[in-house]
């Protein structure tokens, strides 16, 4: 700066240095009773820092400064997305880089009064970095600049959940940062470098990495804000990009990261895009392993203690095990979707049609994996791919595939657990046991075997039901709910097996007393399961709701059908005992058509249910009817 001698500039750099040192290194120590000390004496070295650039006439035409605390009109939606552009990119003139300069001060006043909770102020600084901004055309001397206001002004409104005008901003530091590199290239100066004497300049290769981290950031804060708009593809896009320039600039948290990671591969999932999340979730299980190393600055500011760090990357290492279990338990039922017929088993035919499409699918995935964003750089990307070598990414087609899936997933579970113990973790340690629960019911679609498959389901009941029956009715009572019904349904299933088995060997009236007892006895537990459910509906005085909350609604109705289809099921030795469960069999028909006729929306959650109830309703009274008419008979 021309009006500056070298001992005043130089006087400015060192108070320039000051305050980023007091800003990034001291103020991680300030104590918990004044924790914006070092920030505070940060923000005075600023101050002056401006001053002295005002005093020597760096900025008489602009009309910057401190203003207190005093909240400014806030900016229009459209003030953000002016073309910067206009006058195109050529080198700045003397008075823009004063410009620049006196509005590089007034945007780390600006993210200092942020960081210490004075939104309107640090609003203010950041609006008046833009009107310096005003000044200038875009150039390689403050592009920069120009990208990191707009990040910070982003990061504001956001934090307001004004979405829109965070997305502007940033939208507009984006096209910037791209037009930038379309029509210049080179990297260009960093703010820092404003306050800094010619020997402590930046290399080429800094600059660089300093303004792409800028333009990471732009595109994580972008992703939030398409995330928090709804535009969900959008979002994971620039999720995934900003993962894949965070380690290809070293500038990242091992466990964040990968958590992040992990995170993202459950959009791939629910998308049915089992190739990217995968990649996402073996990515991030080899990126946590890096954790306890300090690849970069942003590792090196953990300042919890050691045994509070070993503890959360246990806790995170668990989750991202949970992310693997989801990933397995949804190509299972995926895949069983994708097979089954109207009754709920393997079509064949469409089995052998898909294991005849497989090795152009795996054609595909060589292909797609090639051509789709990888993560990794050449020290992490062989263990990456190696991982991802254990477990498919196609739908399995048959026993073999799907066993294989599921020890993966079983695998993990066993680690999740290990962290989430019961004793302390109650609702996640119950979570993951469903979870595993569903793993061993996608599998036993894919056994053939009926005696094997009854075992899985044996397998969900042990783990399962002493949960449910000692866990407190108060504190957990719609995870109680959950587990009753789901004890339920596999009762269900493993009656229908057992009768399968029975019915290939000889018809109902010749079963045996053994076969018979076992399928009552399945029979009967599977009834008093949805009877808790719907008892847990009741008040306290024992009496049901008059109106089903929606949450409810079809879990409850669903109950009804399948006691009174139960009860009409159960192999009686006696026609008085006969009697008595068809007439509960009829009532419970009954409640499901009554409440559906009271209640006319409630008809649409249970159309199949509706009908079949309708359809008992007229035909079990004439059942009920001849049963009578024997019994007096025979009397």
């Amino acid at each position: 700066m021309a009006s500056l001698c070298s001992d005043e500039w130089r006087a400015i750099c060192d108070k320039f240095t000051n305050a980023q040192h007091l800003t990034d290194v001291e103020s991680r120590n300030d104590p918990e009773n004044d924790p914006f000390r070092s920030k505070y004496k940060a923000r005075e070295l600023l101050r002056e820092i401006y001053c002295s650039l005002k005093s020597r006439g760096a900025g008489e035409e602009d009309g910057g400064g401190e203003s207190g605390d005093q909240r400014p009109p806030e900016p229009p939606v459209d003030v953000q997305r002016e073309d910067v552009f206009s006058q195109g990119l050529s080198g700045d003139s003397a008075g823009g880089l004063r410009a620049a300069k006196l509005g590089a001060v007034e945007y780390y006043l600006g993210v200092n009064h942020v960081d210490t909770e004075e939104l309107s102020a640090g609003q203010e600084h950041l609006m008046n970095c833009m009107k310096q901004l005003e000044k200038c055309r875009v150039s390689s001397e403050n592009v920069s600049l120009f990208i990191h206001v707009r990040n910070q002004l982003g990061i504001l409104w956001a934090g307001r959940e004004e979405t829109e005008t965070a997305q502007g901003y940033l939208e507009t530091a984006e096209s910037i940062y791209q037009r930038y590199n379309k029509e210049e290239g080179s990297p260009p100066t960093d703010m820092t470098e404003y306050f800094a004497t010619e020997e402590n300049l930046l290399t080429h290769q800094e600059r660089t990495k300093r303004f792409e981290l800028a333009y990471t950031h732009t595109m994580y804060y972008l992703a939030q804000v398409y995330q928090n708009l709804g535009q969900t593809e959008r979002a994971a896009t620039y999720c995934h990009s900003t993962l894949q320039r965070q380690l290809q600039l070293n500038q990242f948290s091992p466990m964040e990261w990968a958590l992040n990671a992990a995170t993202l591969s459950q959009y791939y999932i629910t998308k049915g895009r089992y190739m990217e999340g995968r990649h996402c979730l073996s990515a991030a299980t080899v990126i946590s392993g890096l954790a306890g190393e300090v690849p970069s600055e942003a590792a090196a500011q953990e300042s919890e203690t050691e045994s509070e760090r070993r503890d959360q990357l246990r806790q995170k290492r668990a989750e991202i095990a949970r992310c693997w279990i989801k990933y397995c338990l949804n190509l299972l039922q995926d895949a069983k979707k994708l097979l089954e017929d109207s009754t709920g088993e393997m079509d064949t035919d469409r089995q052998e049609e898909l294991k005849g499409e497989r090795r152009r699918e795996e054609e595909e995935e060589e292909k797609g994996r090639k051509s789709a964003l990888l993560f990794g750089s050449e020290d992490t990307f062989d263990s990456i791919a190696s991982l991802e070598e254990k477990v498919q990414c196609l739908f399995p087609l048959d026993f073999t595939e799907a066993r294989g899936v599921f020890l993966v997933g079983q695998n993990y579970v066993t680690q999740a657990k290990e962290y989430f113990e019961m004793d302390g973790y109650v609702t996640d340690h119950i979570e993951i046991l469903q979870d595993h629960s569903s793993l061993f019911r996608g599998l036993a679609f894919f056994e053939q075997d009926m005696e094997r498959r009854c075992k899985m389901h044996k397998r969900r009941v042990d783990m399962l039901e002493p949960i449910c029956n000692d866990l407190n009715a108060q504190y957990y009572l719609l995870i109680r709910r959950q587990l009753m019904f789901e004890l339920a349904e596999t009762y269900n299933e493993m009656m229908d097996l057992k009768l399968t088995l029975a019915n290939r060997q000889a018809d109902t009236q010749s079963l045996d007393n053994h076969t018979i007892k076992k399928f009552n006895s399945l029979c009967s537990a599977s009834a008093k399961y949805f009877q808790m459910f719907l008892d847990s509906l009741a008040s306290p005085e024992g009496k049901l709701p008059e109106h089903l909350e929606e949450e409810v609604l079809r879990p409850a109705l669903v109950a009804r059908f399948r006691v009174a289809r139960l009860y009409s099921r159960l192999i009686c030795s006696t026609p008085t005992a006969q009697l008595e469960n068809l007439n509960k069999s009829l009532e419970n028909y009954k409640y499901v058509v009554q409440y559906c006729e009271a209640h006319l929306e409630a008809g649409a959650a249970v159309e199949t249910e509706l009908e079949l109830s309708k359809e008992m309703v007229g035909l079990l009274p004439l059942k009920i009817n001849r049963l009578k008419a024997r019994m007096a008979a025979n009397n």
